[in-house]
């Protein structure tokens, strides 16, 4: 039995009460008889948590029929509320531990980062999203979009599940040359490739998981389904998350997809519509959402060499001449990334007189009684540098970040005595710490932000914050240490992104400074530079 209520749409928002742990329902909404949305929800009876939002401001003056699946309680869509205001923004982004620098939804659950690119000054950042909860599940994309990498304005999902399934990972590029034919007006097609992962909801119950492209032509504020979908039938049952870029020496958009347990394929088309498969190829410690990018080694444009990349943050170095990726480093499952970031993906269609290669990669802590839960890593810049071991990849933080720079206190060479910390009078809460170190005869270094420690063993030659440990070596006795501090989340580079390492930090004692200090020995505090930042949310 169902029972459903029907709204005459006269605000922008239906707003929908969840409480955490109740009985998960199946809704279905239809406008004007026609299928509309389609979601799972802990519809709250009682007191609820927090309150998740439906936008139906392109509908005003239609009929909403929303129908709660096999329950006959009559009265429970009566807690469903029309408004124009969405319940409870007198908090949004003033929540207890809400991130205040890094992006995060308004509401819902968050992970991967989809279909990255940069059009007319927007960074286009999309992501999985449940809207209908803090638990994943309902995968939409989630669309936000900023002018500085920085601060960022929440647009409306750009795509929702469907018969042919519910919408996980995928990419996105411009297509300048409309090899498409996409293009109606004046601006060229953004177009989004996506898995249609079905049999992941009830109404794509027996679909296959297929590769799907959805375009816009108006600066991606609306989008369009292609319907020639999908434009990749399946090939094994899990494949998904393609990621596609455009190979300029043979003119033709190649696609990465991670097809099943350790292997991936890589296709080639004209078109972003008919794809034929060039490569097939397993890499052992690794799994979905690839990224593939080109960089020139220490800075040299002469010397430019390929990416792959999976989820897990391994990757592997090499050329590609658009049908073979020849591999010359491999560094998988290595401590280069450690703690809580997966699933990093780039941006595509960065002009060239900036010429960067920017990353952002889902940040998987858990942020429990809040009324969302995940947010986004700050971007980081890209390079490849020559080391003792060989090429490796870097990664550190965008310069754009200077934009919340409040103001600064920095020092330089202040001994480390053995067991006697330099104490710097930082009470603010959000902070961008630099710090250089000539390590002596110390056996650990020790930094101390508001009771959070990390601690450099030199001997071990590892960096460990709370549960999480990563092997750093040192550069000719010195460590260098980049530290993001904001609500919620704590982001460490070392030796100038050589490792990243990333910790969930819920709360920290505000009373306490930041100290410095050497143990078993004695060090040089060589330079310190801490920043102060202001929220992006105000």
């Amino acid at each position: 039995m169902n029972t459903s209520r029907e709204i005459l749409i006269e605000n922008r928002y239906i707003n929908f009460p969840v409480k955490d742990g109740a009985l998960k329902r199946l809704l279905r909404c239809s406008v004007d008889d026609e299928p509309f949305r389609e979601f799972e929800i802990e519809l709250a009876s009682e007191e609820p948590d927090y309150w998740v939002f439906m936008d139906v401001s392109k509908l005003l003056g239609r009929r909403l029929n929303i129908t709660a699946c096999d329950t006959d309680d009559e009265h429970i869509l009566d807690v469903v509320e029309k408004r124009d205001v969405i319940k409870g923004a007198e908090n949004l982004y003033r929540e207890k531990y809400r991130p205040q620098f890094h992006f995060s939804t308004r509401r819902g659950w968050i992970n991967d980062p989809n279909g990255l690119v940069y059009y007319k000054g927007e960074y286009h950042l999309f992501y999985q999203h449940n809207p209908y909860g803090c638990k994943w599940g309902n995968m939409h994309w989630g669309h936000a979009v900023s002018r500085d990498l920085v601060h960022w304005d929440e647009l409306e999902d750009a795509l929702y599940p469907d018969e042919m399934g519910t919408m996980f990972s995928g990419s996105g590029v411009v297509d300048t040359n409309n090899t498409s034919g996409f293009k109606c007006g004046e601006e060229d097609p953004i177009v989004l490739f996506y898995t249609a992962a079905g049999g992941t909801s009830v109404q794509s119950k027996g679909r296959p998981f297929t590769q799907c492209i959805a375009y816009s032509t108006d600066r991606g504020r609306t989008w369009i389904k292609y319907k020639g979908n999908p434009v990749l039938g399946e090939i094994k049952s899990g494949n998904r998350d393609p990621k596609v870029v455009w190979h300029e020496n043979t003119r033709h958009w190649i696609m990465a997809l991670y097809l099943e347990d350790r292997d991936y394929a890589l296709f080639a088309s004209p078109d972003l519509k008919n794809w034929s498969q060039i490569m097939e190829y397993r890499i052992e410690g690794t799994g979905e959402c690839p990224d593939l990018f080109e960089l020139p080694v220490d800075g040299n444009t002469r010397n430019k060499k390929w990416v792959f990349w999976s989820a897990n943050g391994s990757y592997l170095i090499g050329n590609f001449d658009g049908s073979n990726f020849y591999e010359e480093y491999r560094h998988v499952t290595d401590s280069s990334i450690t703690g809580y970031s997966y699933a990093a993906q780039t941006w595509s269609n960065i002009p060239k007189d900036d010429g960067r290669v920017i990353q952002i990669s889902w940040a998987t802590i858990d942020i429990p009684g809040m009324p969302f839960n995940g947010c986004m890593t700050f971007p980081c810049e890209l390079t490849l540098r020559t080391t003792d071991e060989g090429v490796r990849l870097f990664r550190y933080p965008v310069k754009e970040i200077e934009k919340l720079y409040r103001h600064s206190h920095s020092g330089e060479y202040r001994a480390l005595k053995n067991g006697t910390p330099v104490t710097v009078d930082v009470n603010d809460e959000l902070l961008d710490i630099c710090c250089d170190f000539d390590l002596g005869t110390a056996e650990r270094i020790m930094v101390d932000i508001h009771g959070v420690k990390l601690r450099y063993d030199v001997r071990e030659q590892k960096l460990h914050c709370m549960d999480k440990c990563a092997v750093l070596k040192p550069q000719q006795q010195k460590l260098g240490l980049r530290i993001l501090v904001d609500r919620a989340i704590i982001e460490i580079f070392g030796n100038e992104g050589l490792i990243y390492m990333s910790i969930g930090v819920l709360d920290r004692d505000m009373n306490r400074s930041l100290q410095f200090l050497a143990e078993g020995g004695e060090a040089m505090l060589n330079s310190f530079n801490i920043s102060a930042l202001n929220s992006i949310w105000t």
